[in-house]
């Protein structure tokens, strides 16, 4: 009997998770038919793929959401955890249907393969920004469209999955960000979700607000709504092989980026509140302060780098600095040309950024500012009591205790974060890649950047030219860096899939 049952039992919990995939992919097949749309209307090339495309994927979204439909969905956590990593990946797998059946948008590229497409499509969703394509200035706008698109889907799904979901899962430290609510079960409550539903609301006019800024800067109307999902996304997918250096010749439009891609890292349940008139949550909090500090620090160490070394104008090299800095701290992955041509310091800062990433509850990748600053108060923890070895002294993080629980998560965190890098640097290396590529490749793809360093996925370059192996580990990485690694690793734990 009770053989019987089992079965019955995990069919019922698969079924809400089915659900709520079903919906994703009735999304997706809206987005793909918007694109078909467009493309009608400004560039007819790839419009067939696009319809194919949300044919097949409404087709199966449709009867995934109609065979599980539920009137009430409560999720435990071992339901909420291959919901998250499960639908970010059925997404990307029908997210990269476009990207095949598409046809060449010139005879000197051949078709996609199923590992290039999935790659595109995956670093589209999580806001890595790195990309197989090239000549993307010939290619059919409806495929640009589509990239940008997947980036600012992705973009809202993050700020979910890290205001409503993480906190709840106690994932990497989250748990700090948990919401307060009057049900203290694991359950994914109504309030988180109507905090999401507001932060989306932000999400969408931060969106609009930077396409306007970009279109007065001088982009046409195509390339200011390509290029404002990206940013606000976080996720540096251009409409250029140049990306922003082809805009070279207006700086403003370069400001413009700075600002907006600061904006798309910081946590957006604070503009919320800013909205509500609590403006000074916003310069008070903690996190935002210590991103602030370390955007400005390095910009104003490497544009007087610039100045010293290459003698450029200090307005110049501000503006290059501040662009390219922020792009690779926040986790754009945006360019404004090589700055691995500036020189050793340099590099070296944009390396040590790769690492660092924006603030919790944005659209930014990376270990994350919060978490580097809490492993600070513990480090100063231990200091202190080497000197004072009887003292006690509270440990805060924006006038909120620390508990050993938060504190423990997040160097679990860290020291995850730091040994799946070097894990995918050996595999990468396997795959005959060098060591700097291999290296800034495993970093660029679990922090969710975009482009590495050196001359093969340098911001000059892109990942067209790796071989099979390497494309379907990269893939792998930005999965498991935008779900905080721990969402995934808990999926291969054989307890996890029993009961």
């Amino acid at each position: 009997m009770s053989a019987m049952v089992r079965p019955a039992t995990r069919a019922a919990k698969l079924s809400p998770i089915l659900y709520v995939i079903g919906l994703i992919l009735l999304a997706l097949a809206a987005a793909m038919t918007l694109t078909a749309l467009v493309g009608l209307s400004i560039d007819p090339r790839g419009v067939d793929a696009f319809i194919w495309s949300a044919f097949a994927t409404a087709f199966i979204g449709g009867g995934m959401a109609v065979a599980n439909r539920s009137p009430r969905l409560d999720f435990e956590p071992r339901q909420a955890f291959a919901l998250t990593v499960l639908s970010w990946v059925a997404a990307a797998a029908f997210g990269s249907l476009p990207f095949l059946l598409i046809d060449p948008w010139t005879n000197e590229i051949p078709p996609l393969s199923l590992s290039h497409a999935f790659f595109e499509s995956m670093s589209g969703l999580t806001t890595t920004g790195s990309t197989i394509l090239v000549r993307l200035d010939r290619a059919p706008h409806t495929l640009l469209l589509w990239r940008a698109l997947l980036q600012g889907m992705g973009g809202i799904g993050i700020i979910v999955i890290a205001i409503a979901v993480l906190p709840f899962l106690r994932v990497g430290g989250m748990q700090l960000f948990k919401t307060e609510s009057s049900d203290r079960s694991e359950k994914v409550m109504p309030r988180p979700g109507q905090i999401a539903a507001a932060t989306a609301q932000v999400y969408f006019l931060l969106t609009v607000l930077c396409a306007i800024a970009y279109l007065l800067a001088g982009m046409s109307p195509f390339d200011a709504v390509a290029h404002a999902l990206p940013t606000i996304s976080t996720g540096g997918f251009s409409t250029y092989d140049a990306s922003f250096a082809q805009f070279e010749e207006r700086p403003l439009i370069h400001w413009l980026g700075t600002l907006f891609m600061l904006l798309g890292a910081m946590p957006f349940v604070l503009f919320v509140r800013v909205a509500n008139g609590r403006v000074m949550e916003l310069v008070n909090d903690t996190q935002v302060r210590g991103f602030v500090f370390v955007v400005a620090v390095a910009t104003i160490a490497v544009a007087a780098w610039l100045v010293f070394r290459f003698e450029l104008p200090i307005t110049t090299a501000l503006r290059l600095a501040a662009f390219n800095l922020v792009s690779v701290l926040t986790t754009t992955g945006f360019a404004a040309g090589d700055y691995t041509t500036w020189g050793g310091f340099p590099v070296g800062v944009v390396l040590l950024l790769t690492f660092l990433g924006g603030c919790s509850g944005s659209t930014a990748g990376g270990i994350k500012i919060f978490r580097l600053q809490i492993i600070f108060v513990a480090a100063l923890e231990q200091v202190n009591r080497l000197v004072h070895r009887h003292a006690v002294r509270p440990r805060q993080f924006n006038d909120r205790r620390l508990s050993d629980e938060v504190i423990a998560s997040v160097l679990v965190f860290f020291a995850i974060y730091l040994t799946t890098v070097i894990a995918f640097t050996l595999v990468l290396s396997a795959c005959d890649l060098d060591v700097l590529t291999a290296f800034t490749g495993a970093a660029t793809a679990v922090g969710n950047v975009g482009p590495g360093l050196g001359t093969i996925i340098g911001p000059s370059g892109n990942f067209s030219t790796l071989p099979e192996p390497a494309i379907w580990a990269l893939s792998l990485a930005m999965l498991m860096g935008r779900l905080e690694l721990l969402t995934v690793f808990v999926l291969l734990i054989p307890s996890f899939w029993r009961g």
